[in-house]
């Protein structure tokens, strides 16, 4: 066994190993590492590092905490588990379908070997990537995983590193890519040790929302660069990871060149081997430099989480925009511009912040942006924890589910909604008691931004963060599928009509444009790209209000191709998704009549002579299609 730690701020370090503890001293190497090769040290052994004769720690880089952060390391062999993806090829950016998971409460057990049992319905539903939440080690008997103290082990909770592995292997059998989501902004409050083998972590020099800001570009700041680069390539290599989504990245302070977001990603796309790789940001500025190319001047990332239209979608589907949605009206204008541009901000006036937000993203490939209805923070910020789908009308939410999973971004689900799950998803963190009620405390501060959760009525109605009750509620019941068939039915049709159509699967490429037809209704023309052919196009329109009757049509986007016609494809109105059917788009006299509350895709097909087609010519809706 290699025993090797950064302590420069001891004397001495011991490896303290084995249920006597037998002590070995650490060789001096310079610089402030200490280092021995060990011999006799099984695996499954557990170990920890004394300082200076006093106090002793578990490893910063340990592989397993089995008792939780406060308790030893265990010595782990990542090589003795038998892998059987060899011929993944990783993945990409492009094509792909991204759903978020906590381990914890996915299913009742919050096991890996429970989550992994559930995996072949979700490679049904047409979902290609998994992205977890945070598992590294976190104290407490349940929690987010956003406050993570031993980066580099797995959390105790949800099984050992084998059933990590187990999980990962299970999803590549199946098609299925796994990333994780990390946090190199901040450590968790309590089981963090790294400023006791090294002050020089931490600085203080920035502040962070969340704790102290960690170093990369002051004093010292080499061996702290090394170890989270490690730590990115850790995940990729040892437990065959497809790649990283890096929390907060406005909260990774990094005036230096490189900037240490590039050797994260550097560091990863080495560790894969040749293997497709995909890294995601969430970055609250919305700089799009940081999923600008290395080459130029940008940190490299492949996409970033796309706030913007979450916001301007949720505002549209609840009517509601206070606090940080203010700056939305959820207007068919805006989620045109979401579609099409990616950020809606990128550079004007912000009034809730008092200052101007994002950056010009013009160029960045569309699939760059992840578009979703839902994440965990969004709703956990809903102050009851209630789900998209229970804060709108069911056509509302059907007809927005197809904008977002039909749009050229890429789409993320957070668990659950694939079937509108009744769990909530609640703030839950098992923290001691004091830390507890500060968080508690902390997180009523939080949401008291928006008014209507500031009441007393409300506050009373916060579940408190530390209960095991309030974790217990969040999980999921899988047998929903069959319960709410429906609404699982319209997200795996969709995701097919994605997947399968020859102008949806391209994501834009071939051409996308759109406008407003009232005051809650839009449409959205997809040109034909070269594997569907010129003139092969897809027109989708979303009407979030009444029926809408156009008598008049000066807007040159409906008009089909030269020689063809619009033929019904898909309605988020169909019966096999809860819906109550539509009436032919295309009245008797010409105009067209948009059901309300509802999405109706169409295609551009070859035009059928009237004597062939009989009575009624025109663009009928009566049949569709999943």
């Amino acid at each position: 066994m290699l025993a090797r730690v950064w302590a420069p701020a001891c004397r001495s370090v011991h490896l303290l190993v084995g249920p006597e503890e037998r002590a070995v001293a650490l060789d001096v190497e310079g610089d402030g590492y200490f280092s021995a090769m060990v011999e006799g040290v099984p695996v499954g052994s557990l170990y920890r590092f004394q300082l200076d004769d006093g106090p002793a720690f578990p490893d910063p880089a340990s592989r397993f905490q089995p008792d939780g952060p406060e308790g030893p390391s265990q010595v782990v062999d990542p090589s003795a588990f038998a892998w059987t993806d060899a011929g993944w090829g990783g993945c990409g950016l492009r094509g792909q379908v991204i759903y978020e998971m906590h381990i914890g409460t996915f299913t009742p057990d919050g096991t890996w070997a429970a989550a992994a049992r559930e995996l072949p319905r979700l490679a049904e539903l047409g979902v290609t990537v998994l992205e977890l939440m945070p598992v590294a080690e976190f104290p407490g008997r349940f929690g987010w995983g956003y406050d993570g103290v031993d980066l580099f082990a797995p959390t105790r909770l949800y099984g050992g590193p084998d059933d990590m592995r187990r999980f990962v292997d299970r999803a590549h059998a199946l098609g299925l890519a796994v990333i994780l989501d990390v946090v190199y902004n901040h450590l968790g409050p309590s089981g963090n040790f790294l400023s006791r083998f090294a002050p020089d972590y931490f600085t203080t020099r920035y502040k962070n929302e969340w704790g102290d800001a960690l170093n990369f570009d002051g004093p010292s700041c080499g061996p702290v660069r090394e170890f989270f680069r490690a730590n990115a390539a850790f995940w990729i290599d040892e437990y065959h990871l497809d790649g990283l989504r890096l929390d907060a990245t406005q909260q990774i302070f990094d005036r230096s060149t490189p900037h240490i977001i590039q050797e994260f990603g550097q560091a990863v796309r080495q560790a894969a081997r040749g293997r497709g790789t995909l890294l995601i940001g969430e970055n609250e500025p919305q700089l799009a430099t940081m999923a600008t190319p290395v080459e130029q001047g940008g940190c490299g990332l492949d996409a970033l989480w796309n706030d913007d239209f979450h916001h301007t979608a949720r505002v549209a589907l609840t009517g509601r925009n206070e606090a940080y949605y203010t700056d939305y009206r959820g207007t068919p204008q805006e989620l045109l511009s979401a579609v099409k541009h990616g950020f809606l901000y990128q550079g004007q006036w912000y009034r809730w912040q008092g200052k101007r937000r994002g950056t010009p993203a013009h160029g960045m490939p569309r699939p760059a942006f992840v578009t979703f209805l839902q994440n965990h923070d969004q709703i956990a910020n809903s102050g009851r924890g209630q789900r998209i789908h229970a804060l709108t009308t069911p056509g509302r939410f059907r007809a927005l589910t197809a904008l977002t999973l039909l749009g050229p971004g890429t789409p993320m689900l957070f668990q659950g909604q694939e079937f509108a799950a009744s769990a909530p998803f609640h703030y839950f963190a098992d923290h001691d008691p004091d830390l507890a009620a500060k968080v508690e405390a902390g997180r009523a501060e939080f949401l008291s931004q928006f008014p209507s959760l500031a009441t007393p009525a409300m506050r009373a109605h916060l579940t408190r963060p530390q209960d095991a009750e309030t974790f217990r509620r969040c999980t999921l019941d899988h047998a929903e599928r069959e319960t709410h068939a429906e609404v699982w039915a319209l997200h795996r049709d969709l995701l097919r009509l994605r997947r399968e159509d020859p102008v949806f699967r391209v994501q834009g490429d071939g051409g996308l444009d759109g406008a407003v037809l009232a005051e809650e209704a839009f449409l959205l023309r997809f040109f034909g790209a070269k594997e569907g052919g010129a003139g092969d196009d897809r027109l989708l329109l979303v009407n979030l209000g009444r029926d809408l009757r156009l008598d008049i049509l000066p807007e040159p986007l409906l008009a089909p191709p030269v020689g063809r016609d619009w033929t019904p494809l898909w309605s988020s109105e169909d019966p096999r998704y809860g819906g109550c059917g539509i009436a032919p788009l295309e009245t008797s006299d010409g105009g067209w009549r948009l059901p309300g509350h509802a999405a109706v895709v169409l295609a551009a097909t070859d035009v059928v002579p009237d004597q062939e087609r009989g009575e009624g010519n025109g663009t009928s809706a009566q049949e569709t299609h999943g």
